[in-house]
């Protein structure tokens, strides 16, 4: 096991840009990750630089001992396993993309990773899942206004198509499809689909939920013909030009879950794309089918849901327990 390198005073606290590169040079390497994980990494980095400028670390180039410790300062302050190894990879990207050594690149530094792990556990949060039953719930809280039927058309979609919140919010009026069985939704990209081959999703007229009927209601309503389908309604009730932001999805569905008489803080923007998931699971759908809907490329996900959805189908010990 190699020993962590000592650290030096700091003397910088921005990664420069690699330098020779022209705009469009820079525009593509910017690119190269989704928008939704250079904030991520932004944020790390300057939570990153702020804690070497405040205990007297190098942010530029940082050592390993520097990165575990602010690492394990992270884990001792609550942080989950999932935000810290974030923070970890933001450091090293922001590392090789100025040309310099990698510091996450130790092995005494993977050693404390390790550590911080065991202790910390690393299992991620679970989010309640929005079944077709909650969201019955939800959709008869709905006020019959024009937010209110733009949250009806959110929420029913969103749950149809087993959407990411980054997905649904990112639709335009040219993405709908109408076909005799229903809609057919173009995503242009997605989580697992960065380079824009574009996936197609069927949304069925269906009998209860009728997500369809739903989305047709609002455009009609907000007079949308072109452009994002989800759009801010202000105080005065009209329909901005904007697109929705990713995190009003989340606000909307706490909004309802409350209204419900749930426990909010249990839910999550994931909580939708879960919940068509388990629903489907829980109904017997085929395994391949599901993740046609939900775009997932690794099927370990999806057993994941269809295992919670039928632990007790078919229970090793309903017979004598």
């Amino acid at each position: 096991m190699s020993a962590l390198k000592p650290y030096r005073p700091k003397t910088g606290a921005a990664v420069p840009v690699m330098a020779g590169l022209s705009d469009q040079a820079r525009a593509f390497q910017r690119a190269g990750k989704a928008e939704s994980t250079r904030r991520a990494y932004r944020s790390d980095w300057a939570q990153f630089v702020a804690w070497c400028e405040q205990f007297g670390f190098q942010a530029v180039p940082a050592s390993p001992l520097a990165v575990l410790e602010f690492l394990s300062h992270e884990a001792t302050r609550g942080a989950k396993a999932s935000t810290v190894a974030r923070r970890l990879a933001a450091i090293r990207f922001s590392h090789k993309l100025a040309g310099h050594p990698d510091p996450t690149d130790d092995e005494g530094l993977r050693e404390g990773l390790r550590g911080i792990r065991r202790q910390i556990g690393t299992r991620p949060t679970q989010k309640t899942a929005a079944t077709a039953d909650v969201l019955a719930a939800l959709l008869m809280r709905t006020p019959d206004t024009l937010a209110g039927k733009r949250d009806r058309a959110l929420l029913a979609l969103g749950f149809a198509g087993a959407f990411r919140r980054s997905e649904l919010v990112a639709l335009d009026v040219a993405d709908l499809r109408d076909d005799p069985e229903g809609l057919r939704v173009t995503v242009r990209k997605s989580k697992t689909d960065q380079e824009g081959r574009g996936i197609e999703k069927a949304i069925p007229h269906g009998r209860f939920i009728r997500p369809v009927e739903l989305v047709r209601v609002w455009l009609d309503a907000a007079g949308i013909t072109e452009g994002p389908v989800f759009r801010p309604v202000n105080k005065a009730g009209r329909v901005e030009a904007e697109r929705l932001g990713p995190k009003t999805v989340e606000r909307v569905l706490k909004h309802y879950c409350a209204a419900a008489g749930l426990d909010a803080s249990t839910f999550g923007a994931h909580s939708l794309r879960a919940g068509y998931i388990t629903t489907a699971a829980e109904r017997g759908a085929d395994l391949a089918r599901i993740m046609d809907q939900s775009g997932h490329r690794d099927p370990r996900t999806v057993v994941g849901y269809i295992r919670r959805a039928n632990a007790f189908k078919g229970h090793s010990g309903s017979g004598f327990l």
